[in-house]
């Protein structure tokens, strides 16, 4: 009685493992043969840490402003010493606010403070300190937002000084005395640098896989692949596990550097952030998939990854902009975004610690996303080519 040969006797299921590991082994070498695939997941993500740790702050320590001296009083001297040591101000120092007019309507300076000619009589005849006036650009609101809030801490430092060394009673009995948690000197670099963590893993993610995918069908390779014993569920596997392991090592170098190069502090688990990370990799990926069923042309793709899934990570997640700023639809809409949940829990890992309640909050939302994402993609990817 003729045998069966083994490899025709084996059940298909027993073939699986075999044509996942191929699949898998297939994707690899394809990366390590695209130089393109190393240039978005390792030299991207350092050049984001490198602009957002040294090129991008939120601080702005030089204003250029205007001091209008019209008294010239000791008082007003010592005031006017507080201004120019200040770090915050590059100050012009004039004694007739018109010589400021058209600088400030230039935009060479951003505001100017006026010191009344009255100040020093003013505080003679009523023991109190006479008000200034702080005239600030107004076309950009934040920065006129830090020039009168940079002046008034001036000012009240000065006034403190005041009580100190000459024994002024009218100044207030009660001295605010402000302290901050988690970001204690207010450094915006690392409210940052834990939010560009996310803009790195939403690339690495959804912009490389859709291209790469993308890129198959521009080869023809996918047209062959199709037309083997290969699963559905297997080729989504195959595509998803090798860009796991590389969006895990990028977000390991990334994580180090801003730890260590950048001294961004590390409050919470290191076993958290990658648990977290690796959820949202899942999310990413499977956005990048299913960005890649409905458009098989690399410039579409990373056309439709840019508006779906980098631009609403840049500008909906909190990163940059304050959420509850924004009108209640728009606030609505966030609820949607990934990166979001992401975000809040990067912020939290580095700058508070572990707050596994809320961690486990995001996961779970992440998770029901990128389980809905991978449904969707089992649904639209079918083995035909027209």
């Amino acid at each position: 009685m003729p045998t069966i040969p083994s490899d025709l006797s084996e059940k298909p299921s027993g073939k699986r493992p075999k044509r996942l590991k191929a699949l898998i082994k297939k994707e690899v070498l394809q990366m390590l043969r695209d130089p393109s695939t190393f240039l978005i997941s390792i030299f991207l993500p350092i050049l984001l840490l490198f602009l957002y740790g040294y090129g991008v702050s939120l601080d702005l320590n030089h204003l250029r402003i205007g001091l209008v001296l019209e008294d010239t009083s000791p008082d007003v001297q010592s005031f006017a010493q507080s201004i120019r040591d200040s770090r915050y101000f590059d100050t012009n120092i004039v004694h007739d606010r018109k010589e400021l007019t058209d600088s400030i309507m230039r935009g060479s300076i951003r505001g100017f403070i006026d010191v009344p000619s009255y100040f020093t009589s003013f505080r003679h005849r009523s023991d109190r300190i006479a008000p200034i006036q702080v005239i600030a650009d107004g076309s950009e609101p934040n920065t006129a937002n830090f020039v009168q809030n940079y002046t008034q801490g001036v000012f009240q430092n000065w006034m403190q000084q005041e009580v100190l060394t000459r024994n002024f009673h009218g100044y207030p009995r009660i001295n605010p005395e402000p302290r901050y948690w988690y970001n204690e000197e207010l450094e915006s670099r690392f409210f940052l640098l834990s939010g560009a963590l996310a803009i790195i893993m939403t690339l690495i993610g959804t912009l490389l896989t859709a291209m790469v995918v993308a890129k198959e069908w521009e080869r023809g390779t996918m047209e062959s692949m199709m037309s083997t014993p290969v699963g559905i569920g297997e080729l989504v596997l195959g595509k998803i596990i090798p860009y796991f392991f590389l969006g895990m090592v990028s977000m390991a170098i990334c994580a180090f550097i801003s730890v260590w190069g950048y001294h961004l502090p590390m409050r919470g688990s290191w076993w958290a952030l990658w648990l977290i990370s690796a959820i949202f990799l899942f999310t990413a990926l499977g956005s990048g998939l299913l960005i890649s069923t409905m458009a098989k042309n690399q410039m579409v793709a990373s056309q439709i990854a840019l508006i779906v899934a980098f631009m609403p990570c840049y500008i909906l997640s909190g990163f940059l902009f304050e959420i509850y700023s924004m009108p209640f639809p728009i606030q609505i809409f966030t609820y949607l975004i990934p990166a979001k949940y992401f975000v809040q829990c990067l912020q939290t890992i580095f700058l508070v610690g572990n707050v596994w309640p809320m961690f486990l909050y995001n996961m779970a939302i992440m998770l029901a996303i990128g389980t809905i994402l991978l449904i969707l993609i089992a649904r639209k990817t079918v083995k035909r080519l027209d």
